[in-house]
């Protein structure tokens, strides 16, 4: 029975250590549905369209998935901008919470076209 209480209170530990690991923050994943100066509108996969704001402290960050032949963690992350996002790139956002909206602190993106280059590449010529 002793154990039995050990391993719940075990279990509750470590699922509080990990909620608690982002802290405050927020997590958007989805794709850009409308880019503006100072914000972006991202539909998620259940179809809600969530905006959030850019500030001068916003990190752009351009993912691009491995070649083939690569190990499947030889992916590239380069520093982007603004400038370099398009409606309908794939994003995932961590943003802050600040009253009623999000800021981003992270905009880590990847172009549509980027995973189907990647996949044509993989597949054997004829």
């Amino acid at each position: 029975m002793k154990s039995k209480w050990l391993t719940i209170a075990l279990a509750l530990a470590i699922a509080g250590g990990a909620a608690l690991a982002h802290g405050n923050k927020v997590h958007i994943k989805g794709k850009i549905g409308k880019i503006d100066a100072d914000s972006l509108q991202v539909k998620t996969a259940d179809g809600k369209t969530v905006e959030v704001k850019l500030v001068a402290s916003t990190v752009y960050v351009l993912h691009t998935p491995p070649r083939p032949g690569d190990p499947p963690d030889a992916n590239e992350n380069k520093p982007a901008k603004l400038a370099d996002l398009a409606v309908g790139d794939a994003v995932v956002i961590h943003a802050t919470p600040k009253g009623e909206t999000l800021e981003a602190d992270e905009v880590k993106f990847s172009s549509p076209g980027a995973n189907k280059m990647a996949s044509v590449a993989a597949k054997p010529k004829a």
